[in-house]
């Protein structure tokens, strides 16, 4: 492109212009079928735009795009390919304001606690991964001293991404930046409930990459994603989403023998010990439950155990934290939480909720306001529900909702409550709450999950490896590790000096 895309911080409008599109070969193009399918604003139930709606046919044609890309791009330096996905980073740094503005009113995440971030997340995820070029190195074998023998990295070739709608700024960073800097090629499909802000990201990066290394494509699963996982130029799949969802593209891929990086769900604990700061392990449920984000996380502290000599009183303080957050407009800067992101998903959370209040000695604590706003009547909003005394095998404690309800459970011993958190499908994050090393440090080695923290409930960082075992997933993301182990493959070379 000959000038810089400006940016357009008017979201309704920058929905309108990006509509209709997908990113193939490096231009703005529209659906082979010519059908468009509409984007919902989920706090007032207003359409803001349309997506194209992919099919085979356009997998085809961005497929083949990238495949003739990434064989010019692989023989860039890698220095120099991370240096040009740097330099997207520093681009969409600039871009922060209307990409975050633009998923906030197409997700309905709240501008000032979540959006906004998010797009800030993005653009440091691609300077991370843009400095990550000179550590694709191999390495010398002392096998004979009259062979030299030595190990190559090689890209895989042309990989297909899906991403989710919770944050899928954050998410399609974490599979584009590495994939490219290791030498590939990426065709990306957007989520149906959130495709126009992952648009406008590829768009903007088409200013700076050589065209088709770096497509995007929108539509649904069937009709667009399995076409593409299943396409035979396609050498590496990388997914976010649902543990189902997740099998299947598995299955699929395994019928071609090619990798896969999985992320799939998560029902994660938090375990509070009677030692703890009470204050800070409140503060760290509000961050872990990701109630700002209405619990639509794969990493939601939804499964809080708390030693029973402090339990009301932490149930107290979370409520009264919970109940000072204001829902209402995501795009206005006083909202805290926005709202959640389909009718499908809002009649599931829905259904959670009252096979809680069903629960046979259950309470359920019902947190914060709906906004009273006329303007927002028909938008999807939840109110956060805390259940206390709820049986731990009823479904709200069992099973991932991806919504704002956390399930808080007494408990005084510490052996039952480290059998308890583990006894679970999944196996994401964990966070244990104490003052005491041993007790930290034990705990630590013995909570089955791929990502466990003290004292603290971070997301998903740049540097930190991130990724779950048992049915949470295969793989790592967001670290030199995810970009040297999936997304590229090690060649053994050896010469005859003799």
């Amino acid at each position: 492109m000959s000038s810089r895309i400006q940016p357009n911080t008017d979201p309704f409008a920058l929905a309108r212009e990006v509509s209709g599109h997908h990113v193939i070969d490096g231009k703005m193009t529209a659906p082979a079928s010519g059908r468009m399918f509409d984007v919902v604003n989920p706090a007032t139930g207003a359409v803001i735009g349309q997506a194209a709606e992919g099919g085979a046919a356009d997998v085809d044609i961005a497929v083949a795009a990238a495949a003739r890309a990434q064989k010019e791009w692989a023989k860039v330096p890698a220095r120099q390919r991370g240096k040009l996905i740097a330099e997207c980073g520093r681009l969409l740094n600039d871009h922060v304001e209307e990409l975050g503005r633009l998923v906030a009113l197409e997700t309905g995440k709240a501008l000032r606690t979540e959006s906004r971030v998010e797009a800030s997340v993005l653009a440091d995820m691609f300077i991370f991964f843009g400095g990550l070029g000179s550590e694709l190195k191999g390495e010398t074998i002392p096998f004979n001293p009259d062979m030299l023998t030595m190990t190559l990295r090689e890209p895989i070739g042309v990989v297909g991404a899906i991403i989710p709608w919770n944050v899928p700024l954050l998410l399609m960073a974490m599979k584009i930046a590495p994939a490219v800097v290791a030498g590939n090629s990426i065709v990306v499909k957007s989520a149906e409930e959130a495709p126009l802000t992952a648009l406008r990201v590829v768009q903007l990066m088409q200013q700076v990459l050589p065209p088709g290394v770096v497509n995007i494509l929108s539509g649904d699963g069937p009709a667009c994603g399995a076409p593409l996982v299943a396409h035979p130029k396609v050498g590496k799949v990388t997914f976010t989403g649902s543990v189902e969802t997740g099998k299947i593209v598995y299955k699929a891929a395994a019928e071609k023998l090619i990798p896969v990086t999985l992320e799939l769900g998560g029902k994660s604990p938090m375990i509070v010990m009677g030692d703890a700061d009470l204050e800070r392990a409140v503060g760290g449920a509000i961050t872990g439950m990701r109630f700002t984000r209405q619990g639509q996380s794969c990493t939601a502290s939804s499964r809080i155990y708390v030693h029973d000599s402090i339990h009301d009183e932490f149930v107290s303080r979370l409520k009264a934290k919970v109940d000072a957050m204001k829902m209402g407009d995501p795009l206005d800067e006083t909202t805290d939480i926005g709202t959640i992101i389909s009718p499908d998903q809002f009649e599931k959370v829905g259904r959670y909720i009252r096979l809680g209040q069903e629960t046979k000695g259950a309470k359920a604590h019902v947190c914060s306001a709906l906004p009273t706003d006329p303007a927002l009547n028909k938008g999807l909003f939840v109110q956060p529900v805390i259940f206390t005394e709820i049986h731990p095998d009823s479904p709200p404690a069992k099973e991932e909702i991806f919504g704002p309800v956390a399930c808080i459970f007494r408990f005084t011993d510490y052996e039952e409550v480290i059998a308890r958190a583990n006894d679970s499908e999944y196996g994401l994050a964990a966070t244990i709450w104490t003052r005491d090393l041993k007790t930290a440090m034990d705990a630590t080695r013995r909570l089955e999950a791929g990502f466990v923290q003290v004292n603290q409930n971070l997301v998903v960082q740049a540097t930190l490896s991130y990724g779950g075992v048992k049915n949470s997933g295969l793989g790592k993301e967001a670290s030199l590790e995810a970009m040297l182990e999936h997304f590229t493959h090690k060649k053994t070379v050896i010469i005859n000096m003799t």
